[in-house]
């Protein structure tokens, strides 16, 4: 029991998350591992990560003002620190009214006024960084908090002394991905399925390039490929035209939301790299193939790749290098090789963190008792 609390009071987390699903699917992993071992939870996020939060397993959920800012830009820097100063408020009043035991951060620019309410009020505090490259909002917060976790073995951009007292824990997983880590993986014999993921940002380039390099396969492989394809709405129509004409069968969809059991379904993923993504692959032990964002600051998508690269499970395919005919011929030299596959699948297992979820909830709760 924390110190202060009274018989019987459950103890209280505030998890501060926002932007994109890469911050709020871990920091839902978390809170379900949490509200499994009793815990409240309360969500402090903006605008943008609250259409990502339905099925967050909080009690409430706190709005909090924040904005970010483009580096050189003084007037969006102002702007940006008057709106964090108001979310900085607004969680020090929350926090008056809740009093929790901890305050646990996902970076991104939505967790800093949380945790400067929580810093500045003496509570304890917790930040994850889910990349291998600690992020702007994390760089700022880490010197002051509590403890620091990490998904990844190597955390660039963090002083030394952060780097040094940091905890690697993993990426923690969604529950529906956990399930299914523990399946074997069946490489192809007949029927080839390859699934195909955009993320959230740029994924015209994967949405157009990709059905095009299948279609230029040979006819003999075509034949046995069934695709699952995540695409922006606006590219759909023209990738399922590609496929239809290459006779490929093919799903095309926005989101599919049993990605579950379509990421145990393939015997290829293609997709780019955000922490989420790589995690989940390694978690169920799929090959792939990784195309880092480009524009992702401080190439921290490039780096993640580098998990399931060096371990001979994945293969990485910049963005300056993609082509139809370079990843035409990518994808050829895999599904034509299913003991290839099957090493890589191997391989991507022997990496993963499975139980981050409660090896991250552990280290809240021995954090919040200091």
């Amino acid at each position: 029991m924390s110190a202060g609390l009274s018989a019987g009071r459950r103890r209280l987390a505030v998890i501060a998350a926002g932007g994109t699903g890469g911050h709020l699917f871990p920091a839902q992993a978390l809170s379900e591992a949490l509200a499994a071992r009793g815990w409240r939870i309360v969500l402090a996020t903006d605008e943008r990560g609250a259409s990502y939060a339905g099925a967050f397993p909080a009690e409430e959920r706190i709005a909090l003002s924040a904005a970010t800012y483009k580096p050189g830009d003084p007037i969006g820097l102002i702007k940006a620190g008057l709106a964090i100063g108001r979310g900085v408020g607004q969680a020090m009043s929350a926090f008056r009214r809740l009093n929790p035991d901890i305050v646990v951060g996902f970076g991104g620019y939505p967790s800093v006024p949380s945790l400067l309410a929580a810093i500045a009020g003496g509570r304890r505090t917790m930040i994850h960084e889910q990349n291998a490259v600690m992020g702007r909002a994390n760089r700022l917060l880490a010197p002051m908090v509590s403890e620091v976790a990490c998904a990844f073995p190597t955390l660039q951009k963090a002083s030394a002394k952060v780097a040094a007292r940091a905890h690697v824990v993993g990426s923690p997983v969604r529950p529906e991905i956990r399930a299914i880590a523990d399946g074997p993986y069946a490489p192809p014999t007949d029927i080839i399925r390859i699934l195909i993921t955009g993320g959230s940002q740029g994924a015209r380039l994967l949405s157009e390039t990709t059905p095009r390099a299948i279609a230029s396969l040979p006819e003999t492989l075509r034949a046995r490929l069934s695709v699952q394809q995540q695409t922006r709405p606006e590219s759909a129509e023209v990738a399922r035209s590609v496929y239809q004409d290459a006779m490929v069968k093919a799903e095309i969809a926005p989101f599919f939301r049993d990605m579950a059991s379509r990421l145990s379904d393939a015997h290829l993923v293609i997709g780019r790299s955000g922490s989420s993504t790589v995690c989940e692959i390694a978690a169920v032990g799929r090959p792939s193939i990784l195309i880092p964002l480009k524009v992702a600051l401080d190439d921290d998508q490039g780096q993640n790749a580098r998990l399931l690269v060096d371990a001979g499970a994945a293969r990485m395919l910049r963005e300056d290098d993609l082509t139809v005919d370079s990843l035409a011929d990518l994808i050829r030299s895999l599904i034509e090789n299913p003991a290839r596959l099957a090493t890589m699948a191997q391989a991507a297992k022997s990496v993963a963190r499975p139980d981050a979820a409660d090896r991250l909830a552990d280290l809240v709760e021995a954090t919040a008792r200091d």
